[in-house]
């Protein structure tokens, strides 16, 4: 059960801010959604504290297997995105926070669901760690010519909305991973709890702020989130399959394409200022992603990883 514990934890935060959400709004005059992105650039900073140069060196190492990890979050996901959101034919700026979700790299949680799903976790990090440096290009460039169709994207202060959130702090922590080397230790096992408390803390600020939108169309985005996180397992995995990556391999491009990184997507949306229409996307693939995951990962942590039995022999 504790491998569920965080996600239990998260839904009944949704639940207490979506049916009390004038708690969450303000306090004592401060809008809580001004507290997103230095959650997410602490988030990021942990993850920069675990990052070394080891973790590129997977790029050489499994040069097909990180391909289809970065193929799935810059070309899987962002259609996916697209096609869903006209399918639904939601309003255009929750259209566009589906899109949002799609153009993002992979998310914190897809290193933690490896290592439970007995999948490469080394693999998982080094294709969490590229994905993340490309964001910064590629997720602007997605979003502009994909969700520019429903609202105004401007492509440079998205570069730079990335790079402040993502790219400084994960700098900072890897060069303190660096000069502290082993003294740093003590914030690996700090930082981790601190992002899980920033992660729920940023779902709830923004359940709150669109509590009127999600009224509207929060069981149909529900589904749409459910449908976008599931076909990106199921191509994920299926495209290792097809070029003939052993099982372990095909079971982390599955978790690293299902997986986004949504409270990226969270913070863009509020600096965009649209955080309740937007960000509504982004703060309901959380959840289901970390639930969707942990039921999967549970599910192949029992199943045995036969390298020669999944493998597909091309000839």
């Amino acid at each position: 059960m504790k491998n569920y514990l965080y996600t239990l934890s998260i839904i009944l935060a949704v639940i207490i801010a979506y049916n009390f959400p004038q708690y969450f709004i303000e306090i004592n005059g401060f809008k809580l959604k001004g507290l997103i992105v230095p959650l997410l650039q602490i988030i990021m900073f942990g993850m920069g504290t675990t990052m070394s140069f080891e973790d590129f060196a997977g790029v050489v190492k499994t040069p097909k297997a990180v391909m289809i990890g970065i193929v799935g979050h810059y070309l899987i996901m962002p259609l996916l995105g697209f096609t869903f959101a006209n399918l639904f034919n939601f309003p255009p700026e929750i259209a566009a926070g589906i899109i949002l979700v799609g153009c993002s790299p992979s998310g914190l949680a897809s290193n933690v669901i490896s290592y439970i799903a007995k999948a490469n976790v080394a693999l998982s990090i080094t294709v969490t760690s590229v994905s993340t440096l490309l964001a910064p290009i590629l997720t602007p460039a997605l979003m502009k010519l994909l969700g520019g169709q429903f609202i105004e994207v401007n492509f440079s202060e998205m570069v730079w909305e990335i790079f402040k959130i993502i790219i400084m702090p994960v700098a900072v922590g890897f060069l303190i991973n660096k000069l502290l080397k082993d003294r740093a230790a003590w914030l690996q096992k700090i930082l981790p709890l601190i992002s899980m408390a920033g992660i729920s803390l940023i779902i709830v600020v923004i359940t709150a702020a669109g509590q009127k939108d999600l009224q509207k169309v929060g069981v149909l985005l529900v589904v749409c989130s459910l449908l976008h996180n599931c076909f990106g397992y199921f191509f994920g995995y299926w495209a290792g399959r097809l070029i003939g990556l052993k099982e372990q391999d095909c079971r982390t491009t599955a978790i690293e394409v299902g997986l986004q990184n949504a409270g990226l997507a969270s913070g863009l949306a509020n600096q965009m200022g649209k955080l309740a229409t937007v960000g509504l996307a982004p703060a309901l693939f959380g959840p289901i992603m970390n639930i969707t995951g942990s039921l999967l990962a549970s599910w192949w942590s029992r199943k045995p990883v036969d390298s020669e039995q999944f493998t597909v022999h091309s000839r």
